[in-house]
């Protein structure tokens, strides 16, 4: 798999377009490029069933510690291709554009709203 640059970042709220969750929103908690995946904060949860186990060095004296099993629910990777971002102004779901912008004599990327009639930033 090719490895292309997300245009979804950690922090960002995006609404998810398919699954279990569809037109849900939540902020991005981890941006995976490599992968092409994105985790949402408290969406596309899923049981991970887990043993006890005890922890290292967890006090040099003593019995040692253990980290309690049972059943754990965490958020899941999903595609970046099933997330949208939501503008901050217009607070619909868009599609992410770039400008160039140039700022005390350096050029800046900035992503931008592509839809008609806001263009504004997202990035603040």
């Amino acid at each position: 798999m090719a490895v292309t640059k997300l245009k979804i970042k950690k922090g960002d709220l995006v609404q998810i377009l398919s699954g279990k969750d569809r037109g849900k929103q939540g902020r991005v908690i981890e941006a995976r490029p490599s992968e092409g995946r994105v985790i949402v904060e408290n969406l596309n949860m899923i049981k991970r069933h887990t043993r006890p186990r005890a922890m290292k060095d967890a006090s040099r004296m003593g019995s040692p510690q253990v980290v309690p099993g049972g059943i754990i629910e965490k958020a899941a990777p999903l595609d970046a291709s099933n997330v949208m971002i939501v503008c901050p102004v217009c607070n619909k779901t868009t599609r992410v554009g770039v400008k160039v912008v140039e700022r005390k004599g350096e050029t800046h990327k900035l992503r931008v709203c592509r839809r008609e009639g806001c263009g504004q930033e997202i990035d603040r």
